[in-house]
């Protein structure tokens, strides 16, 4: 017996050579665009380089920094808080606290958070003194309100408030987002509502919560910079108030777009690997079955 002659190659498909070529020249005008930028960035001496890294780590400006980052930790708390607080209220199934929470949320997403800061600060044209005390009964304290409200008062009511009714949207559509069977499950087996909300429907929830809420949380950091607007020193009021004085705007804008730029990539591998600890076991396919070895494998599963 002779052997078989082999087969022929199959030709390669012509459209597949047309998608490989209009990537590589797509890189291509890519890659010179980007080095045609770098190269004007770093030629033109009108950014003042020089300046930019004198104020770079100075401590005016680490001290914004740091009060930045201070801000919006404070600021995410109070609204995770309200957040998780309001979404129950709306899934709670009682008209009033249901319309509660969607008229805060409404109200609050409704309207700019700058408004929202300046309408705090200036509190005191509408209430000049706020107390506790009995409802609709004596006063036990009273303090005048432009000493409580302070700017950082000011800051952290606008972008905690404002925050808690974006953060109440992402808890409500992860809460939603669990099967209602496992709380049928869990409540025949005898647990209390409550400790179902805890147990079984939050942790669930708040997984898919992640990454919505690492996306607030980067744009909460870039969302501060609203607040140098009522003299609160973060980092834009910092670099502000040194180009105010020597007149170097640009270098100075400089120094703060490189700041919230590292900063907010720190917030991002942060989140990338939060997401990737609470996320074993759930990812749907892995990056490497996507190839041929993947499909191989179908190959061979199918009679």
């Amino acid at each position: 017996m002779t052997a078989a002659a082999p087969a022929p190659p199959r030709a390669r498909p012509r459209r597949r050579l047309g998608a490989r070529l209009t990537r590589w020249i797509s890189s291509l005008v890519v890659l010179v665009l980007a080095a045609l930028l770098v190269h004007s960035v770093v030629t033109n001496t009108n950014f003042e380089w020089g300046v930019v890294g004198e104020y770079f780590t100075s401590s005016v400006v680490i001290s914004g920094l740091l009060r930045t980052l201070w801000l919006t930790g404070i600021a995410m708390a109070v609204g995770i808080v309200l957040g998780v607080g309001v979404a129950i209220m709306r899934l709670s199934g009682s008209p009033l606290l249901a319309g509660a929470g969607t008229l805060y949320t409404t109200f609050f997403r409704g309207t700019p958070v700058l408004v929202q800061i300046i309408f705090w600060f200036n509190l005191s044209f509408l209430y000049p003194r706020l107390g506790l005390g009995i409802p609709f009964g004596p006063t036990a304290v009273s303090v005048s309100a432009n000493s409580l409200i302070t700017p950082t008062m000011a800051a952290l009511l606008g972008l905690g408030l404002n925050e808690g009714a974006y953060m109440s949207e992402i808890v409500r559509a992860g809460m939603q987002s669990v099967p209602r069977g496992q709380t049928e499950a869990a409540l025949a087996i005898g647990m209390t509502g409550p400790r179902v909300l805890r147990r079984v429907v939050l942790p669930q929830a708040l997984r898919l919560a992640l990454p919505p809420t690492g996306n607030e949380v980067i744009g909460m950091l870039k969302v501060t910079a609203v607040v140098s607007v009522i003299g609160m020193p973060d980092l834009l009021f910092s670099v502000e108030g040194i180009y105010n004085r020597t007149l170097q705007v640009i270098p100075l804008l400089v120094v703060a777009s490189l700041w919230y730029m590292i900063a907010t990539t720190v917030l991002y591998v942060a989140q990338r690997q939060i997401e990737r600890r609470y996320g074993r076991g759930f990812a749907a396919v892995a990056p490497m079955a996507q190839g041929r070895p993947f499909r191989r494998a179908l190959a061979r599963m199918q009679p």
